[in-house]
C-alpha cells in the first residue's frame, strides 16, 4: 500500500486544479447574437467582427455564439425577446427597428444616400451613429443600439425589367415593416404587400408579389434570383443595420465589460461597411456568372424627382430626432 499522504496531497491538488477550471468556466460567459440572414452575408461578416474583438478585448471571458438564418425567429421577434432579455444582442435592420421606434425608418428613405461611398461614409460616421443612438435611448425601453451597419443599398428585382419609374405601374411589391415604404412605392405607382423576409420566396414563385427589393448578396444568399431572375440596379434605399444589446445584459455588466462591448460594436461601425459593399461586388459577378440579368443602366430620375420632396417630409413627420439624423446624413459629402 503506498503513502497515504502521498494519495491525500495528490486529491488535494486535483480538487485545486477542478476548483480553478470551475473558477475559470464560471467567468467564461456565452451570448446569443441573432440576425434573420445566412451567415454568408454582411450580417455574417458583422458578426466576426464583434465576436473577435470582444473575444480579444474581454481577454476571452466574453464570447459570442451566433445565431443566423432566423434561428431564434424573425427580425421583429427577435427585437421583443431582446426586449425581454431573452436574447442578449441581435442585428435588426433600420426597418424592423422602426416597430419599435417609428423614427428609425428614416434610415429607410429613398435616395437619402447618393451613392455607395456616400453609405458608407454616412454609417461608420460617429455623429451619425451618436444620434441614432439617442433615438433609440429616448424611445425604446429593455434594450439599447451599440452601433450601425450596412448591408450595402438596396435594388429590385422581378421576372422583369425595371429601366425607369413608368415600369412600376400596378406592379405588385414586398415592402418592409415601415411607413416610409407604404408611402414612397405608391407614390411610384406601385402596390404594396407586407410579409415577413421569410415569405418573399415562395411569394414571387406563385405571383403574390411582381417585385421584392433588397441588396444583392442578400438576393443571392437566400437564392431569389431563382424565382427573380432581372435584377434591376435601382440604388432607391439603403439596407441599415442597428447593432442592438439587451438592457437586462447590459445593466448586469461591469463598466468595464460595458466598455469592451461598446468598444467592439464601435469597431463594426468602423469596419464592417466597407467590407460589406465589397461583398456585394463580389455577389453582382457571381449573379452575372451564373447567368441572372442584371439591368445596370436604370434611369433614376423619375424616381428622384418624386422621393427629394418626401425626405424632409417624411423626417419632419417622424420627429425630432429623425431629422436631425437625415440631416446628419445629407451633410457627409
Amino acid at each position: 500500500m503506498g503513502d497515504p499522504r502521498g494519495t491525500i496531497a495528490t486529491a488535494v491538488a486535483a480538487a485545486l486544479i477542478l476548483f480553478t477550471a470551475n473558477a475559470d468556466a464560471q467567468e467564461v460567459k456565452h451570448y446569443r447574437f441573432a440576425y434573420d440572414q445566412p451567415k454568408t452575408t454582411g450580417y455574417g461578416i458583422l458578426g466576426d467582427i464583434f465576436a473577435d474583438k470582444l473575444k480579444t478585448l474581454s481577454k476571452g471571458t466574453m464570447l459570442i455564439d451566433q445565431y443566423p438564418g432566423a434561428q431564434l425567429g424573425q427580425e421583429p421577434q427577435v427585437l421583443q425577446l431582446v426586449k425581454s432579455g431573452d436574447v442578449e444582442f441581435c442585428i435588426s435592420s433600420s426597418a424592423n427597428a422602426a416597430t419599435l421606434s417609428p423614427q428609425a425608418g428614416v434610415m429607410s428613405m429613398h435616395f437619402l444616400f447618393r451613392s455607395e461611398a456616400h453609405l458608407v461614409k454616412a454609417i461608420a460616421d460617429p455623429e451619425v451613429s451618436k444620434a441614432v443612438k439617442a433615438l433609440i435611448a429616448d424611445t425604446v425601453q429593455g434594450a439599447r443600439v451599440i452601433g450601425l451597419a450596412t448591408l450595402g443599398l438596396r435594388h429590385m428585382y422581378s421576372k422583369r425589367e425595371i429601366r425607369k419609374i413608368g415600369d412600376m405601374k400596378g406592379l405588385k411589391v414586398r415592402v418592409q415593416a415601415t411607413p416610409t415604404e407604404d408611402t414612397m412605392f405608391p407614390a411610384y405607382g406601385a402596390q404594396i404587400v407586407h410579409m415577413p423576409f421569410g415569405s418573399v420566396y415562395t411569394s414571387l414563385q406563385t405571383g403574390v408579389v411582381d417585385v421584392a427589393e433588397n441588396g444583392i448578396n442578400v438576393y443571392l444568399a437566400n437564392k431569389h434570383y431563382e424565382v427573380a431572375p432581372v435584377l434591376s440596379i435601382t440604388e432607391h434605399e439603403a439596407n441599415n443595420s442597428l447593432v442592438w444589446v439587451s438592457d437586462k445584459l447590459w445593466n448586469s455588466l461591469t463598466p468595464e465589460q460595458q466598455g469592451w462591448v461598446q468598444a467592439a460594436a464601435d469597431e463594426v461601425n468602423r469596419s464592417q461597411p466597407a467590407k460589406a459593399i465589397e461583398l456585394e461586388h463580389q455577389s453582382l459577378e457571381k449573379l452575372k456568372s451564373i447567368g441572372v440579368k442584371v439591368v445596370a443602366d436604370v434611369d433614376k430620375s423619375g424616381f428622384t424627382a418624386i422621393a427629394d420632396p418626401y425626405l424632409d417630409k417624411l423626417s419632419k413627420e417622424l420627429g425630432p430626432h429623425a431629422e436631425k439624423i437625415k440631416t446628419l446624413i445629407r451633410a457627409i459629402n
